[in-house]
């Protein structure tokens, strides 16, 4: 076990923080390897706003901004599963006398418990296992603790994968830890510095965005707080008004906490899921709070760049229960609630961050309790000008906290502890961009598949002996490059197509994906123009080049096979899958539906009575529902959907 110990005497009293190396054992799936299929259908969107005429003019030039349309360079990580085992998850633990942090580096830098050691209280909710479900912008993410948004509407591209992390001297010299990340769609560096001073009873957090390039670029952040809740659970915040979203493409300002015949800010009178952005008045300094029955619990605060706040709850109904139980198997009590703080007013919207521009802020993380005659108070006022008033002395004091902190913000890693990934350097390489000395990008962080682009910089690009093995993630962004490879040769035609589709060619990528095939039929080529240009058949020739094995291009095949209505090909595909691909979850999906196409209900049903566990089930769909509603209707019966398959998210069921 690595170990550095800060020791600050003083003539009374030895104050100690220590930050420490070492494993997390809990249960864990097992997260899988990522989907080497290029994401060219575009962003699953959840959050389209139909009413933005109705919207202030700042707000409808922020939510028309910066839309992400693709995930790329990102792969998706969708080979998750649902088997949960004792794993040992690195994490880096920050301690003093009244608080202890543990961190994930390979997680996304997750926040994943804050406990406040006179109390014993564990402030944030810690999901007692490691379950990915399919709620990120690349697939996988996991519930609890603190997670960190950076890039775009959604759970980060970065949040289940390894970040840099290193040591660094705080500004009154007990230890920090520092993570940063290269963050790959828009090319912005995210920096995060735990600090927590000798006898604080506050965990500090300071958060910088870096944007290297010439250009301005879009810019999103929002600390997404997990915390437990209960029938008395209220969440304070220092707002009268609130923008509400609730998943019908709708924001409405509505008051505060007046809504529905009830009160918004108790997370669990709420049936349905939800989101309120709480409109902070100017004069305000931001923060939010989550306390029970006796007023204890976790309150963040920030200085003013992180002005927004927002309440989600997944709501009490069987859909909302039901998603509450998929991400913390086992759940035990009422599940939690997420508070969250964000540069926009809403998650809608997208900042302009200017080039080669920095933008900072330091956020306080700690127990707050508040006499719970005034948490609970009915009059509102009362409620949030009282708990404002507990929280002054840390808001007071965050300007100045800030200030300190700046003071090492550029600092050098006294030791690195973790290491990320090396598209940073690749990047750095590419453009000669200059980043913060705190945020080094090493050129030994390339790993081997990192370091396979160099030649591209030098206008090569060999083709693989082997065409068995898809091509990694396009970088898109290098399509200038890549257009003036000289080499000629299947895997360069592959790369400019996706390049191309990305920047909006569709055509200049068709014509480039057949390109690729004329050099070499490719199972890669061909999903591309299977996917983009509604041809089945080209999936038929895609999946008989590749082992029976390979579940990502045999569950799209098959889909898209049976989206088609076409059940010879369905069933060509289904013969070439291996025994273990045709029991996959997503194949077994898809031959419901073609079960259920072709007139074979029973057949359907028996299926589904079997049990389908579909770990990638997606936020805001529900197919195992729709079909076993749509197999009840043909039989004639009406047999109630089964709890397990109850995900949805916008009614009572």
């Amino acid at each position: 076990m690595d170990q550095w110990t800060v020791l600050r005497r003083t003539a009374r009293v030895q104050h100690v923080t220590t930050m420490i190396a070492q494993d997390l054992t809990l249960p864990a799936a097992a997260l899988g390897e990522e989907n080497p299929l290029p994401s060219l259908g575009g962003q699953q969107d959840l959050h389209r706003v139909e009413n933005v005429a109705e919207l202030t003019p700042q707000m409808q030039e922020d939510i028309g901004y910066g839309v992400l349309s693709s995930t790329l360079p990102t792969l998706d990580q969708d080979g998750f599963d649902r088997e949960l085992v004792e794993r040992a998850l690195p994490s880096l633990v920050l301690e003093n006398a009244h608080l202890r942090a543990t961190i994930l580096p390979s997680l996304g830098g997750r926040l994943y418990s804050l406990v406040h050691k006179a109390s014993g209280d564990e402030l944030l909710y810690r999901n007692p296992v490691f379950q990915p479900a399919n709620l990120g912008l690349r697939n996988a993410w996991f519930a609890g603790g603190v997670e960190w948004n950076l890039g775009s509407t959604g759970h980060w591209t970065g949040t289940c994968s390894p970040m840099h992390a290193a040591r660094v001297d705080g500004p009154d010299g007990t230890p920090m830890l520092r993570l940063w990340e290269w963050e790959r769609t828009r090319n912005l560096v995210t920096q995060l510095d735990f600090w927590l001073p000798e006898d604080s009873d506050q965990l500090y957090v300071g958060a910088r965005i870096q944007n290297p390039s010439r250009e301005t670029v879009p810019a999103y952040w929002w600390s997404n707080i997990a915390v437990e809740q209960s029938p008395q659970t209220r969440v304070l915040v220092p707002a009268d008004q609130a923008w509400r979203f609730e998943y019908g493409n709708r924001l409405d300002l509505v008051g505060v906490p007046e809504y529905d015949g009830i009160d918004l800010t108790y997370p669990m009178r709420h049936r349905r899921a939800i989101d309120f952005f709480f409109e902070l008045p100017p004069e305000e300094r931001p923060w939010i709070a989550a306390l029970d029955a006796e007023g204890n619990g976790l309150a963040q605060a920030s200085t003013d760049r992180l002005r927004g706040r927002k309440l989600f709850v997944w709501g009490e109904a069987r859909g909302g229960r039901r998603w509450q139980e998929w991400l913390a198997p086992g759940l035990q009590g009422h599940g939690y609630a997420e508070i969250q703080a964000g540069l926009a007013r809403t998650q809608l919207e997208h900042l302009k961050l200017p080039a080669a521009t920095n933008w900072h802020w330091l956020e306080a993380y700690g127990r707050v309790s508040v006499d719970p005659a005034t948490a609970h108070a009915e009059d509102w006022t009362t409620a949030r000008a009282g708990t404002g008033a507990v929280l002054e002395p840390v808001l007071a004091s965050l300007a100045e906290r800030e200030q300190e902190w700046l003071t090492v913000i550029d600092a050098q890693p006294a030791e690195h502890l973790a290491t990320g990934s090396g598209w940073g350097a690749l990047e750095l390489r590419r453009t000669g961009w200059k980043v913060s000395a705190g945020t080094p990008f090493a050129e030994e962080t390339m790993t081997e598949r990192e370091r396979a682009w160099l030649p591209v910089l030098d206008g090569r690009l060999a083709a693989p002996a082997s065409i068995s093995v898809p091509p990694d993630g396009t970088l898109v962004g290098w399509k200038d490059l890549l257009e003036a490879v000289e080499d000629d040769n299947w895997l360069v035609w592959y790369h400019r197509g996706v390049a191309r589709w990305y920047a909006g060619d569709e055509e200049g990528a068709v014509v480039a994906w057949q390109e690729s095939r004329l050099h070499q039929e490719t199972a890669w080529a061909l999903r591309n123009l299977a996917l983009c240009t509604k041809s089945p058949r080209d999936y038929g020739r895609a999946v008989a080049l590749v082992p029976g094995d390979f579940v990502p291009l045999f569950a799209e095949a098959l889909s898209a096979a049976v989206e088609d209505e076409d059940g010879q090909l369905a069933d060509e595909i289904y013969r070439l899958a291996s025994e273990e691909v045709r029991a996959h979850p997503r194949i077994r999906l898809a031959r419901v539906r073609q079960l259920l196409q072709t007139g074979d209900a029973a057949g359907a049903e028996a299926l589904l009575d079997e049990g389908i566990e579909l770990a990638g089930v997606q936020e805001g769909t529900n197919p195992l529902a729709e079909y076993w509603q749509w197999a009840q209707r043909e039989l004639g019966t009406s047999r109630p959907v089964p709890a397990r398959y109850q995900f949805g998210m916008f009614g009572d069921s």
